[in-house]
């Protein structure tokens, strides 16, 4: 239900870790004993008592996202962008290009310099246009 919003919060460096609906009593456990915040947009979710609970009213993502950078006190940090995987949550590590050259396309290999791998799910990361469109995002934020 909110996996847009979870892939989101997580390019901006947030630990978040997503459940399906369908566990509602593993979300209230899990919030329960690592502390986490459950964001839900089901009502019937809303009224367990977890650790703390947000319900959120919006379906647009950017609303969402907002209204849970307003209600944390989310700071945008730049260095804080892009640490974590936005498919598994695990920190990205930092990796020579070199290691990389094989597993990116040509093009993508020559324009970057940076780039990053999830120790989990092995995907790689570089900053190409999605800066940009983050950029844009959190712009129309404010």
């Amino acid at each position: 239900m909110l996996g847009r919003l979870c892939r989101w919060l997580r390019l901006l460096g947030e630990d978040v870790s997503y459940c399906r609906e369908s566990e509602g009593g593993e979300i209230i456990y899990r919030s329960l004993k690592e502390r986490r915040v459950v964001l839900t947009r089901n009502t019937k979710l809303s009224k367990k008592r977890a650790f703390d609970l947000f319900l959120l009213e919006s379906q647009d993502f950017r609303k969402q996202l907002k209204s849970v950078i307003q209600k944390y006190g989310i700071s945008i940090d730049s260095e804080k962008i892009f640490t974590r995987c936005s498919e598994c949550n695990r920190l990205l590590i930092g990796v020579d290009k070199k290691e990389v050259k094989n597993s990116v396309p040509e093009y993508v290999y020559c324009s970057h310099e940076d780039f990053s791998v999830c120790p989990a799910c092995k995907k790689i990361f570089w900053k190409g246009t999605h800066k940009s469109l983050i950029g844009k995002v959190l712009d129309s934020l404010k």
